[in-house]
């Protein structure tokens, strides 16, 4: 293999393995937007559960509903 052949395969690769390296960035970019807007939404969601627990605390004395008093949704 001539100097030459050798040095246009190793380009083609390189241009390849740089395509790649960018589809890769553009992957974990997204994937971290998506991870950060999940987190967000997690949080949301857990201050939320604790206002409505301070909501239930504080509205009296009156126990929470039984799990075993509630008809499935089937009957």
């Amino acid at each position: 293999m001539a100097v030459n052949d050798r040095n246009t395969e190793l380009e083609i690769r390189l241009s390849l393995m740089e395509d790649l390296v960018e589809e890769l960035n553009r992957t974990v970019f997204r994937q971290q937007q998506e991870l950060s807007l999940l987190q967000a939404q997690l949080r949301h969601l857990y201050r939320q559960m604790q206002a409505d627990a301070e909501a239930q605390a504080t509205a009296g004395s009156a126990a929470p509903p039984s799990l075993r008093e509630e008809v499935p949704p089937h009957y």
